[in-house]
């Protein structure tokens, strides 16, 4: 019997871009085709030094060419906007929901959610002030209003979405502890201080992932496990 009111929450996992792009791609098509998902969330790790390309980013600079040739890192492109990202040492999320959700899902629900959970965690997040958003090589040069920005100045993390078929996926980054030579070999600039929480990124992960379940009780959803099995076999 189907059960009405469903949340899939995907185990943590850690792929390829091109398997964690596609991945998204797939919830977000069951988020849409079934009627019975509210939405999805996953929060994920990449596998490898990884560049994902905003989806209107036209072209990448020449040096990150060789990088690429060296197998520095690897780049794939995003269904979502904004500017390049780098993927490494850090947590992405990505969550999937219908149009008519849209008030419960918000750009500012979820950030809400993010500065609660971080501060309870011991970092003072603040959403960023900027409201035109331009694609640039660095996603993190600039601060939003979709964005977080720390106590320092630093964006912390950077949010986008993406709309298909009355169904939304957003993604976002929470840079925790970037690597300073690369991303100054990427974007000749500093990158956000590597942060200490006294926590692993999965104990992150999960704090996160049952602050979200609890900010959303009043849905009345039935929470239903996505494994790493089952993710294998969605590949």
């Amino acid at each position: 019997m189907r059960i009405e009111n469903q949340a899939l929450i995907i185990s943590t996992s850690k792929l390829s871009g091109v398997e964690q792009m596609a991945l998204d791609l797939l919830f977000l098509e069951k988020t849409i085709s079934k009627v019975e998902i509210i939405f999805t969330l996953r929060f994920y790790h990449w596998e490898g030094n990884w560049i994902s390309l905003g989806y209107h980013q036209k072209k990448i600079p020449p040096h990150w060419e060789k990088l690429i040739e060296d197998g520095i890192i690897k780049v794939v492109r995003r269904p979502s906007g904004g500017g390049a990202v780098l993927h490494s040492g850090g947590i992405t999320y990505a969550l999937t929901f219908k149009k008519p959700s849209y008030k419960s899902f918000s750009y500012d629900l979820v950030n809400n959610w993010l500065i609660n959970s971080f501060n309870h965690l011991g970092l003072s997040l603040k959403k960023g002030n900027l409201r035109k958003s331009n694609i640039t090589e660095n996603c993190f040069s600039s601060s939003y209003v979709s964005d977080l920005v720390d106590q320092n100045g630093f964006k912390r993390i950077g949010s986008a979405q993406y709309r298909k078929k009355g169904g939304f996926l957003q993604h976002g980054e929470i840079q925790i502890k970037p690597p300073r030579e690369l991303w100054f070999k990427l974007f000749e600039e500093e990158p956000p201080t590597q942060i200490d929480l006294n926590l692993t990124n999965d104990e992150i992960i999960k704090y996160l992932k049952n602050a979200f379940l609890e900010s959303k009780s009043y849905l009345e959803i039935e929470t239903i496990i996505y494994s790493e099995d089952d993710i294998r076999k969605l590949l």
